[in-house]
């Protein structure tokens, strides 16, 4: 099938609900706890007007929808190699992408698109600031032409195996991650993104029903009586026990979600990828493009047999690295070994290894450590004796902190052979960031000047895709390693993005 983008186009027209809920969306996100109360504490006939008011505002989101849809178009330049995109209603916006700086072409479905049998395009571009161009709903014949247009822009051919490759991931996939294995992701990972998450959730209700004139449905008085009630230890324990108990009920549904049906298949020298439960997504990696690859491990997760890897490709913006970051949960180490011989070539191996100063370890432990139980106990006994109760529960803070810095200075490596670095890092889970020395863009090394005569320093490697740090080594191997590292970039003449 061939699939002529030179002229503009829109997108679906059954593409319109799928702007419609959008809208819709973000609407109740932001007004979901005010909408809730409103009907709990409204009278009968403010929920009657509440109603027609609602029905006014969805009118007027349709109306918007149309809008949109009608001044959204995109198309392909081929004299000038540019991928377009105009849309705007009053303010008309120009998104301008060069084919060759396209880094990669995802396609996605939530439960509208599945209904109304569409897909939303999201391009991914690493050389402008404003880097992503998005196509909310194209039928899946246009989208997958689409797709193989812009990731084929050298040749400026429309290939038509993106189907065939669909067909191979559901017959012969590369890698398929079974349930099982999502399972131990979910019980052995992200944990401090979990509890960063109920945080976020119970102080963001909290807030809003503060907000919203509803303090009575916020009543702390019950957990006081508890704590009061009980001993300080068991009161502790309990909370730690039902805090484990909703992360890994989150991990699971997270993992499952998002990472359901996961699966990969060779294309072409790159990886194809299709993952998701609800929103489903179909991703191509090219090697060429991938800056750090990034191998997680934990205690758990190696006694299970598992690990995740992330891919880290060319960002332009720091705020949007996580977009370009592409994570494969639940493999083995054989799957890891395959990822990493496509990606590299060949697997890359430990070569001579650098270790921190033991100072490393005794700063931190100075500063996150005895300075804050230093001050707590100082105002504990002096000024506010009630904190001065729960210096036993500061004390065992305390221990778990120094374990958690002393397995992370003993974990922490800087690994160098002739083509590959490879940082070393984490005290619970331990991290390998592997770069090629030719993906390097720029070096930075320094030295305080107390550091002179014990002959430590720090450096920082730049890549496309992030920085790697390793602080306190051997100043005299990291310069050398670093002229040599320049010498080879010099060199070297390939494109590292």
């Amino acid at each position: 099938m061939k699939s002529e983008f030179s002229t503009p186009q829109r997108q679906s027209k059954t593409g319109l609900l799928v702007l419609f809920a959008n809208s819709l969306f973000e609407f109740l996100k932001a007004m979901w706890i005010v909408i809730i109360i409103f009907f709990l504490r409204g009278r009968t006939t403010d929920v009657f007007w509440g109603i027609i008011i609602f029905i006014f505002i969805l009118l007027g989101f349709g109306v918007f929808s149309y809008l949109k849809y009608r001044t959204f178009t995109f198309y392909i330049d081929e004299e000038q190699n540019e991928f377009i995109v105009e849309h705007g209603i009053l303010n008309k916006t120009k998104t301008v992408i060069q084919l060759h700086k396209i880094q990669q072409v995802n396609l996605k479905q939530n439960i509208i698109h599945r209904i109304v049998d569409v897909y939303q395009v999201n391009i991914d571009s690493a050389g402008s600031e404003e880097k992503e161009a998005v196509i909310n709903a194209v039928s899946k014949e246009v989208a997958m032409a689409l797709k193989a247009k812009l990731l084929d822009n050298e040749r400026f051919e429309v290939v038509d195996d993106l189907v065939e490759v669909e067909k191979e991931m559901e017959n012969k996939p590369f890698l398929k991650i079974d349930l099982i294995s999502l399972l131990k992701v979910g019980i052995t990972s992200n944990y401090a993104k979990s509890i960063g998450l109920l945080l976020t959730f119970f102080f963001t209700i909290y807030e809003n029903l503060n907000q919203a004139g509803a303090e009575e449905y916020v009543d702390g008085s019950k957990v006081k009586d508890f704590i009061q009630s009980n001993t300080e230890v068991y009161s502790v324990l309990l909370a730690i026990v039902l805090l484990f108990t909703l992360i890994f009920i989150i991990n699971i549904v997270r993992t499952l979600v998002k990472y359901y049906g996961f699966k990969i298949a060779k294309q072409k020298g790159s990886l194809v990828m299709s993952y998701g439960l609800i929103a489903t997504q179909s991703t191509i990696l090219k090697p060429e493009k991938v800056q750090i690859v990034k191998i997680t491990r934990n205690f758990f997760q190696k006694k299970l047999k598992i690990l995740e890897i992330k891919i880290k490709q060319t960002i332009n913006d720091e705020s949007k690295k996580d977009k370009s970051t592409i994570e494969i949960p639940g493999c083995n180490e054989i799957e890891r070994d395959e990822i990493l011989q496509l990606i590299f070539n060949e697997i890359p191996e430990k070569g001579e290894k650098l270790k921190p100063n033991f100072r490393k370890l005794l700063f931190s432990i100075f500063i996150l450590i005895v300075l804050p139980l230093s001050a707590y106990l100082a105002i504990g006994n002096w000024l506010v004796n009630s904190l001065f109760e729960y210096k036993n529960i500061a004390i065992v803070c305390a221990v778990f902190i120094f374990i958690g810095l002393f397995f992370g200075f003993k974990n922490n490596s800087l690994f160098i052979n002739n083509k590959h670095i490879i940082m070393q890092s984490g005290a619970w889970d331990v991290d390998n960031e592997v770069i090629k020395i030719e993906k390097i863009q720029a070096i930075t090394t320094s030295q305080l000047f107390w550091h002179k005569s014990l002959n430590i320093g720090s450096i920082t490697i730049h890549t496309a895709g992030g920085n790697i740090s390793f602080q306190l080594g051997k100043f005299d191997k990291i310069n050398q390693y670093v002229n040599l590292w320049l010498y080879q970039i010099e060199k070297n003449e390939s494109n590292w993005n």
